[in-house]
Order: structure tokens, then C-alpha cells, then sequence
């Protein structure tokens, strides 16, 4: 017998698999559904959201058009502000009033819808990326609405909204020359800090990567520390000037200590130094005090320290001390300065164990120097007020007050 199969008249059956038939997108339905729920209810936002929750309505597909609803009314024409066809309902955000109180129900009835679809976050951050993106199209008073509902977003919390992919949306040339950028921030930042501290706001733009970039918010020609400070002081935000001087400062004080450093180590002529320090101190109206703090501690960051070798260590400190004393008298130029770089020796000398027997010599090698006035060391002898090393240190420097002492009662 052939092992063979024999032909049949059956034909050959041919296995397909199953594909999912994608039903055709029908965006006017669901928005109508949508407006319907909202004009049924007169705008009442606790019967909206039970109708919403209890509505068989696509959130998934139609999460985008869900949003336009909210935010314009109904839905727009693409790219535009222009109402499209189909029904449309008056509360929406931009038909609220501009105020906190009434764009504030509009989040918390978000928050509710959101909490049961989590997916709809992304939706919804999508969306605002594209209305802030698109601020130029509408007027003034609905950007106003638009930063409200954004601060708002922020201060509630509204199930984990990045920061900084909304504020990455107004970073656009265009809208910042035109200051539509500046007055949007400054309407959010206002409203945020209602009910939020500035470190709450200063965290909100670290997370937004914006704490160091707020100048960048400026059109060109306003984008100055001065600008900065006019345009907030004017709207009532001097705790953002505060902010940013001091960040801004800090930024500048860094990088002349590491100039600083550099120059010393290189032993360039001390003029020089003083020069390059006026210079930067100048740019931004650097702090008398943070100047002289900079410049002891550029003193001693260029100091090359010997390993375990005490001795060694501290010739080479006070060696340093003294060849560019002349740079610290060149910025201690009253009595207050000089106080204040005395705490300030005061404070390195306890905690750098280097240096804590040095801090007598140093005391009187910056007196050589003329840095150091006669009245400020008898002044912080009696009457200082920091306790850190203060006992070791009166009793260190006691020889030396003892001489001066006796050299003012001989004049």
C-alpha cells in the first residue's frame, strides 16, 4: 500500500488570525455627549462629574476632546481658537471670571475625573502643553485664565502634572519677545504662592528645571538683574527678587573664587587680582561682605597643603596670608568689614584643624598688614559674640592684646 495520503476534493483550509477592526474616530459625538452632560446640569460640577463617572463614554480615545470641552466650550478648529461645529456649553474655564475662586472648582472636579483614569494625566498634559504653546491666539484676559488654572494645577497637586514639561511649553522665542511669556508666569507665580511658600515655588521651578533660567523668561531687551527686579517689585513678588539676586550672587561668587583661586596659585601680581575682583564685583553690585568672605577663602583654597606635616602646613598658611594680605585690605575698608573677616577667620580656623593654633598669628600678620584695625581686634577680644573656638582663641591672642594694650596706654 502507498503511504501516500490521498487527494481530497475539500481543498486546502488556510488559518488566518483574527485582527481587531479599529472603529472609526467620531470626535463631534462625544464632544455633543459631553456639552450635553454639562448644559443638562447647568454648569454643576458635583452632578457633572457622577454623570461623567457613570456615562459608558471613551476616555481613552477621546481624552483630547474631553479637555477641549472643559477648557473652550466645545470643540475648536484645529490650530485656532475657532469654534467648530457642534454644541458648545458656557462654563468652560475660559468662560469662568479671572479669579482663583472661580477657576478653582474647574481643577478639583478634574482631580476627581483624573483619580478614577489615571491615563487621562498624560491626555491632559498634552493638551495644556498645546494651549500654552498656542498663548498668542488668545486675548489677555483668557491667558490670565489659562495662568490661573496653571498655578492651580501645581498647588493641588493634580495627580502628578510635571512641571517641566509645562513650563518647557512657554519657552518658545517667539512668545517671550512679544512678553506674553513674562506676564503668564507672573499671573501663575501670583496665584501659586497664595497658599504656597516661596520654597514651595522654588522647589515647583527645580522640578520645572527653571530655577536657574527665570532671566530667560525676559524679552532680550528687559532680560537684565535690573529688569528682573522692576517688573517683579512692580507686581508684588520682591520675595522672587530676593530669590534670584541671592542665586544669581551665588552663581558670581562661585565663579570668582574659582578665578580667584586660580590667579593666587599662579602667583599673579596681586594688582591684578584687585583689579579682576573690582571688575566683577561691579557687573552685578556684588556684596561688600561676600567679597571679602570670597576672597579669604580663595586665600586658602590656593594654599598647597603638605599631608600630615602640621608645621609645614601652617608656614605655608600664614606665608599665604601674608603675601596677599594687600588683597584683603584692598576690600576691608571700614570697621564693619573688617569684623565681619575677622568671624569669618574665626569660623575657618575652628573648623579646619590646620589651623587652629594659627588663628593668633594670622590675627596679627593681617594687623602688620593694616587689614585689621587696632579698635576691631580689642572690640571682637571683649565683646565677640560667636562661640565657636572663641575661648581657645581669646586665650591664643592674649599676648598679642596685652601688647597692644600697653603700646595705646605708652601713646
Amino acid at each position: 500500500m502507498s503511504s501516500k495520503e490521498k487527494p481530497t476534493l475539500g481543498g486546502t483550509r488556510i488559518k488566518t488570525r483574527k485582527r481587531n477592526i479599529a472603529v472609526p474616530l467620531d470626535t463631534a459625538t462625544f464632544a455633543d455627549a459631553v456639552v450635553q452632560i454639562y448644559n443638562e446640569h447647568q454648569g454643576d460640577l458635583e452632578l457633572i462629574a457622577k454623570d461623567v463617572d457613570g456615562s459608558e463614554l471613551d476616555f481613552s480615545r477621546y481624552g483630547d476632546t474631553f479637555f477641549e470641552v472643559v477648557f473652550t466650550g466645545g470643540r475648536n478648529q484645529p490650530g485656532t481658537t475657532k469654534p467648530e461645529e457642534g454644541e458648545r456649553h458656557p462654563y468652560s474655564v475660559l468662560n469662568c471670571e479671572d479669579t482663583r475662586e472661580s477657576i478653582l472648582p474647574v481643577v478639583l472636579f478634574l482631580q476627581k475625573i483624573i483619580r478614577r483614569r489615571p491615563f487621562m494625566i498624560k491626555t491632559l498634559e498634552n493638551v495644556m502643553k498645546r494651549l500654552l504653546q498656542s498663548l498668542e491666539l488668545f486675548g489677555t484676559e483668557d491667558r490670565k485664565k489659562l495662568a490661573i488654572f496653571t498655578a492651580l494645577t501645581f498647588s493641588q497637586k493634580l495627580s502628578g502634572l510635571p512641571p517641566e514639561t509645562i513650563f518647557s511649553a512657554l519657552m518658545s522665542d517667539s512668545l517671550i519677545s512679544k512678553g506674553i511669556v513674562l506676564y503668564f508666569v507672573t499671573d501663575t507665580f501670583k496665584v501659586y504662592l497664595v497658599e504656597n511658600s516661596l520654597d514651595d515655588l522654588v522647589s515647583l521651578l527645580k522640578r520645572a528645571k527653571m530655577d536657574d533660567r527665570l532671566l530667560d523668561l525676559f524679552p532680550m531687551q528687559k532680560r537684565s538683574l535690573e529688569g528682573f527686579a522692576e517688573h517683579f517689585n512692580k507686581e508684588g513678588l520682591g520675595v522672587l527678587v530676593d530669590y534670584n539676586t541671592k542665586k544669581v550672587f551665588d552663581v558670581k561668587l562661585k565663579e570668582l573664587r574659582t578665578t580667584m583661586t586660580d590667579m593666587i596659585a599662579e602667583d599673579v601680581n596681586v594688582n591684578e587680582v584687585i583689579e579682576m575682583v573690582k571688575l566683577r564685583r561691579k557687573e552685578v553690585t556684588l556684596p561688600d561682605v561676600d567679597v571679602i568672605r570670597t576672597i579669604w577663602d580663595s586665600i586658602m583654597d590656593a594654599v598647597q597643603w603638605s599631608g600630615k606635616n602640621q608645621q609645614q602646613n601652617s608656614n605655608m598658611a600664614l606665608h599665604q596670608v601674608k603675601q596677599w594680605g594687600k588683597l584683603l585690605g584692598a576690600f576691608c575698608t571700614n570697621g564693619k568689614l573688617e569684623t565681619d573677616l575677622l568671624y569669618k577667620i574665626q569660623i575657618h580656623c575652628y573648623e579646619d584643624a590646620k589651623l587652629m593654633k594659627l588663628f593668633p598669628e594670622i590675627i596679627r600678620a593681617l594687623y602688620d598688614q593694616d587689614v585689621l584695625a587696632e579698635d576691631t581686634i580689642l572690640n571682637w577680644f571683649k565683646k565677640g559674640s560667636n562661640p565657636k573656638g572663641r575661648q581657645t582663641f581669646v586665650k591664643g591672642l592674649e599676648p598679642f592684646v596685652k601688647w597692644l594694650e600697653e603700646a595705646e596706654e605708652e601713646d
